[in-house]
């Protein structure tokens, strides 16, 4: 494969570099990315048809799951097709235009993704600590206003990132040590003075993830409250199931998350590309994993699954 030039001849574009220090294996790299992000895909689908021809799946608790399933399929749609056009094509330029708005989308999915967390950690409180009042409070349609409110939260908390940098200069070196426009990486580039994007970036990032997550502890301590005094030992079983699906699916999200954020800021001696490799498996292992922990932990769910593969076959 011929070399790339890494020098922009175009002052409105920025060149991804792909994983720096990992050039000569990014052929190889794509086989296990490609691999997870088609698994993904198709399990999101699944979940989404199974659920969309089933009536007796038309309930507050599946519209979230279908809720978790868009977002999970529009994470990494927006950064694979550019991260696989660098591994296999050397094809490594983005317009400024380009990058800002894969920002925009990304970190948009991500903060409505966590909002969908927060909303079915809710939805389970009230399943076991109030049933008899489930069906008043959480209706179909309250859970799709509550989808709503999610999206236009997340529009209004992240439209700042890239019109803040918009507005900015950029360097005449505009490499970027990545497979994809994260905000701190873009915000890197700026050569003028980028106090404010960042310190907006940082608060946001602690603000909104700080929020979420204190509302989950704070529903699931109640939850599992509750669960210890339920003394059917059928009920008890079926309410902690469900909860553990919701908790790993919370973990494997939230973790890596952290992680690859506390590092980018934080975690100048990291090599790089472990931390490009771990954000980029952050955008494919979590929508790769929530249909198959759903799949396996929902029986309702799993039965009506292995009936749609079935009647298919």
């Amino acid at each position: 494969m011929a070399d790339f030039n890494l020098t922009p001849s175009d002052p409105s574009t920025f060149i991804l570099t792909g994983i720096p220090g990992l050039e000569a294996a990014h052929v190889w790299i794509s086989i296990p990315f490609s691999t997870f992000y088609i698994i993904g895909l198709l399990g999101n689908f699944t979940l989404l048809s199974v659920v969309g021809k089933e009536q007796t799946l038309h309930k507050p608790m599946y519209l979230l799951l279908c809720m978790l399933a868009f977002t999970d399929i529009a994470t990494p749609t927006f950064v694979m097709p550019k991260a696989l056009a660098i591994f296999w094509f050397n094809l490594k330029d983005i317009t400024v235009a380009g990058c800002l708005t894969q920002m925009f989308f990304l970190h948009t999915v991500s903060v409505m993704h966590s909002s969908t967390l927060v909303t079915m950690a809710f939805d389970r409180y009230i399943a076991i600590c109030n049933p008899l009042r489930y069906a008043t409070i959480l209706s179909n349609a309250r859970i799709a206003k509550l989808g709503l409110v999610g999206l236009i939260r997340a529009v209004l908390f992240i439209l700042p990132l890239p019109l803040l940098l918009n507005r900015q200069p950029f360097c005449a070196n505009r490499i970027i040590p990545h497979t994809q426009c994260e905000h701190i990486a873009v915000a890197k580039m700026v050569c003028g003075d980028n106090t404010i994007s960042r310190i907006y970036g940082l608060v946001l990032m602690f603000a909104v993830m700080g929020f979420d997550l204190t509302l989950i502890v704070l529903s699931y301590i109640l939850i599992i409250r509750a669960i210890l005094k339920i003394s059917a030992k059928d009920t008890h079983q079926k309410a902690l199931n469900t909860c553990t699906a919701h908790i790993c699916v919370m973990l494997i999200y939230y973790t890596p998350s952290l992680f690859s954020k506390v590092i980018h800021w934080f975690g100048q001696d990291f090599a790089p590309h472990i931390h490009i490799t771990l954000a980029d498996l952050y955008l494919l292992i979590p929508p790769m994993l929530n249909p198959i922990i759903y799949g396996v932990k929902t029986k309702e769910l799993r039965d009506k699954v292995g009936k749609y593969i079935c009647c298919r076959r």
